[in-house]
């Protein structure tokens, strides 16, 4: 057997073996790559398996040597298969850490829990909060995962190396490994993740049959809400059907909220109907408000201002490297488009003090900025 040898700036010696080679095992397999750990792959789908291949994520198991053992093992199967191939590969690789990353973690755990043949100290359960709308190996990218929480779910039964193991994967892939129970990360993610893909497919499916000329008017508000509308739903069927049970509680809090504004919308001129309007307008203000700022930081109320950007290539790039030559650190940037002109708009966030500042350079270089 050949001498395992660290790989230079990683963590993990290797080699790693990834089951299951789309979006998010693509892209561990090109992370880990890029760190000069040996990866094999292994899919169900021969051509999924080529594509990951071709772009660099990996091997074939096929080619590994005899005595093939794996240091790690990432099982990033679908969700209804995940607790079938983790203790596939308990069995077959005993030597092996092996995770898998589905983003419901309860289930996958008690499978394996209740199998006695299985090596449950070498199991982790484990989910990146990462991903894209698009999906496949095609899709994958080697910074999918850098400064993303990763979540690592110990038992106490869990060997301690098993989950060094585990959290050198997520640090060697540039993210934030986050140590929390099972049921605790099934809770949060109900919330978090797939609440907001349930609300924002509702709000899309409305637009089946809007005539053409409503959606010639639709701006960034529409956009961002229905952003996420475009998952894969066959992939999302398994995640809601895996985390139903704590995601119809927090659905019902929601129809309680829509049925109040419903009652209160048929008689909007009532007594306290226009209180009752921005008391749900604010509970919502003080919601969002909770949500961690950049870097995780507590919000910031950033300073904005839009500058109007030529549609042509190299106004964006151009623009970035002006604010960079007046010293101004941006904090945010979104981009639309005038509808029926041939420019963007770029909205630029930046501290308070810095405000001033940039609108006066920019303005000077010649940039149209709006206030």
């Amino acid at each position: 057997m050949e001498e395992d040898t660290v790989s230079e700036g990683a963590h993990l010696r290797g080699p790693v073996l990834i089951i299951g080679s789309g979006l998010l095992g693509a892209s561990i397999g090109l992370g880990l790559r890029a760190k000069d750990v040996e990866v094999f792959l292994s899919d169900i789908s021969p051509s999924t398996q080529a594509v990951a291949e071709d772009i660099g994520a990996g091997k074939s198991v096929d080619v590994a040597r005899p005595n093939f053992s794996p240091e790690l093992v990432v099982v990033a199967t679908p969700p209804d298969v995940a607790a079938t191939a983790v203790l596939d590969a308990l069995h077959r690789y005993p030597r092996a850490v092996v995770i898998d990353i589905a983003s419901v973690k309860t289930s996958v755990r008690e499978a394996v829990e209740a199998d006695p043949g299985a090596n449950n100290r070498h199991y982790i359960g484990t989910h990146p909060m990462a991903g894209r709308e698009k999906s496949g190996p095609v899709a994958a990218r080697t910074e999918l995962f850098i400064s993303m929480p990763w979540v690592i779910c110990p038992t106490p039964t869990s060997n301690p190396a098993a989950v060094r193991t585990a959290e050198a994967l997520a640090v060697d892939l540039g993210a934030v490994p986050v140590r929390m129970p099972a049921e605790e990360h099934d809770e949060a993610v109900a919330l978090i993740s797939h609440l907001p893909q349930v609300m924002s497919s509702l709000v899309a499916s409305q637009l089946q049959n809007t005539p053409g000329t409503a959606l010639a008017l639709a701006g960034n508000g529409l956009r961002d809400v229905t952003r996420i509308a475009a998952s894969d739903p066959a992939l999302w069927v398994q995640i809601l059907s895996a985390n139903a049970p704590r995601l119809v509680g927090i659905l019902k809090g929601v129809r309680e909220d829509l049925g109040r504004l419903i009652d209160t919308l048929e008689r909007p001129t009532a007594p306290g109907a226009r209180l009752d309007m921005a008391q749900l307008m604010s509970e919502g203000n003080a919601g969002q408000a909770r949500i961690p700022g950049k870097h995780g930081a507590p919000p910031q109320s950033f300073a904005k201002l839009t500058v109007l950007v030529d549609d042509v290539p190299g106004q964006i790039a151009a623009l970035l490297t002006e604010i960079g030559q007046i010293g101004v650190n941006l904090e945010d940037l979104r981009l639309d488009h005038a509808p029926g002109r041939p420019v963007g708009m770029a909205e630029v966030s930046v501290l308070p003090g810095k405000h001033q500042l940039l609108v006066d350079e920019l303005t000077s270089r010649g940039w149209k900025v709006i206030q």
